[in-house]
């Protein structure tokens, strides 16, 4: 897959070897701190799949970047398999234009494509619900974090037969563990 989406003179595409600097360089001045970077490194190490997506502008620069890993539901009888979004950055002099969206409109795309049956994310209350978000709890999924707030901790239902009675605690790839 070439390109994801292109709109204008933005372009979201898969990550290259060639973007990692500057991932890791966004993400530390979108969150101000190295956490999410050092997070994204031991993702990418061990986390498969392993989906990081980029938005590029004209001039060729990486303004956005988001990313998804292995997501596990447990349940009594089974594990379902899913993704967990997290980290997504927008560079802080381009955001407010709609980079984000972009991102995330082309990673859902993309976790369909793959036929991943859901997407969890611990996010903006007021963000991620335009995109189909809601809260986990709606549909008897917890957190593997205690003390989230029931509205932050959502799901995004991709595959709706795959998650009929799909119930249990949702738990991200082990290396949010132990990293953060």
């Amino acid at each position: 897959m070439d390109c994801v989406l292109r709109e204008s003179a933005l372009q979201i595409r898969l990550e290259q070897p060639g973007d990692v600097e500057a991932i890791t360089h966004l993400n530390q001045l979108a969150f101000g701190r190295l956490d999410e970077a050092f997070l994204i490194a031991h993702l990418r190490e061990h986390a498969q799949p392993f989906v990081s997506l980029v938005a590029e502008n004209e001039d060729g620069q990486i303004v956005g970047h988001i990313l998804f890993t292995p997501a596990t539901i447990h349940m009594p009888t089974e594990d379902v398999q899913g993704m967990g979004l997290a980290p997504m950055a927008v560079h802080p002099d381009f955001q407010f234009q709609g980079i984000g969206t972009n991102l995330l409109k082309a990673g859902i795309n993309h976790m369909a494509d793959m036929q991943i049956p859901y997407v969890i994310v611990l996010g903006h209350v007021d963000y991620y619900p335009r995109f189909g978000f809601v809260p986990a709890s709606l549909r008897n999924i917890r957190c593997q974090w205690v003390g989230i707030p029931d509205e932050a901790f959502m799901i995004l239902v991709l595959d709706p037969i795959a998650m009929q009675n799909v119930s249990g605690t949702a738990y991200y790839h082990p290396v949010f563990e132990e990293v953060m």
